[in-house]
């Protein structure tokens, strides 16, 4: 059974056989920053401990899932989660990661996936998966079920909404320049190529590194600076090099989701709330949250991780998404 978006050859996402403004509160993390493996602007001003919930400095080692106490868990009413090589293994949401999400969504928590991925890739998921929103292109655009006050878009089988960071003449100013920086990179950046998705991309460009395209460290790092050079913000997924004009990321977009979707601050409720993911671009969030959890494969990026994640599954990908959920589960059954 596909999830495939039928108008696109760039949508690789499917279900296969299991395979194995105001001055905001910030939290701080333990860990010295350290290599570029992810790269923002720096902020105006030092990020401050705040009201976002504090993360204690154990964060500084990944412990076991197991570990992961009963009564945190049991708080949780909300699973924010990466997508690529976190829901999906080989570029596919097995089964058991789909029902996890089912099951999750079954016990009335809210489940949010926040990605680097483009919104155009990211619909035909929005609307078939058991999911409230999906926030794409690293916090910048969010699809959620059409409500009120939202334009829906035309779906016979779904209605859902686009909701934009940035206005309309500000997203196509930068759609401008991004493509100018784009041509850059492809061009000084040996073997360097815009990732296949990029055709649904909106607010950020991408490049290639490890799903169709193998590009040296070397590269990814030159592909970044090039980036940063040009102003951009850039963070380095598992599978691409994402670049982007705006304050917006992974952070940004999940206060955003929860303000719009559900009308509350995230910051005043951090426990309630636990972060699944598996690689760089995923440092704002293991960072910000107590409850966070890298998926096994997230071990291959561990020297690069400035902010690891508190806890670690055993499983890789789906399967350690689905590890999560069953500790979730468990632990408000109980």
């Amino acid at each position: 059974m596909s999830f495939g978006h039928p108008a696109s050859q760039h949508m690789r996402v499917s279900v296969v056989a299991n395979e194995s403004p105001e001055p905001r509160p910030h939290v701080v993390g333990c860990n010295a920053p350290q290599g570029p493996a992810i790269v923002q602007k720096p902020p105006k001003s030092h990020p401050k401990p705040g009201a976002g919930g504090k993360v204690a400095c154990e964060n500084s080692r990944m412990q076991a899932l197991t570990h992961w106490p009963l009564e945190a868990r049991r708080r949780i009413t909300g699973v924010l989660t990466d997508i690529d090589d976190t829901l999906t293994t080989e570029g596919a949401i097995t089964p058991e990661a789909l029902q996890a999400l089912a099951a999750l969504k079954a016990a009335g928590l809210h489940v949010i996936p926040i990605t680097g991925r483009p919104v155009g890739w990211s619909e035909p998921f929005a609307l078939v998966w058991p999911v409230d929103a999906i926030v794409a292109e690293n916090g910048a655009v969010a699809l959620i079920s059409s409500k009120k006050g939202l334009q829906p878009l035309s779906d016979g089988r779904k209605q859902l909404s686009r909701r934009y960071q940035q206005d309309e003449a500000t997203r196509l100013a930068n759609y401008a320049r991004m493509q100018e920086v784009a041509q850059r990179v492809t061009r000084e950046v040996a073997g360097a190529v815009l990732a296949e998705d990029s055709p649904g991309r909106e607010t950020d460009i991408a490049i290639d590194h490890s799903e169709f395209v193998q590009l040296p460290p070397e590269q990814i790092t030159q592909a970044v600076q090039i980036m940063r050079s040009e102003g951009m913000n850039a963070t380095v997924s598992s599978i691409h090099i994402n670049g982007w004009f705006g304050a917006h990321n992974k952070l940004e977009g999940a206060r955003w989701i929860v303000r719009e979707l559900l009308g509350r601050e995230l910051d005043q409720e951090m426990e309630q709330w636990v972060y699944v993911g598996d690689s760089t671009n995923d440092q704002l969030m293991f960072q910000a949250f107590a409850n966070s959890v890298g998926v096994a494969n997230v071990r291959r990026f561990e020297a690069q991780l400035s902010h690891k994640p508190r806890y670690i599954t055993e499983g890789e990908r789906g399967a350690g998404f689905a590890e999560v959920a069953a500790a979730v589960l468990a632990a408000r059954a109980g």
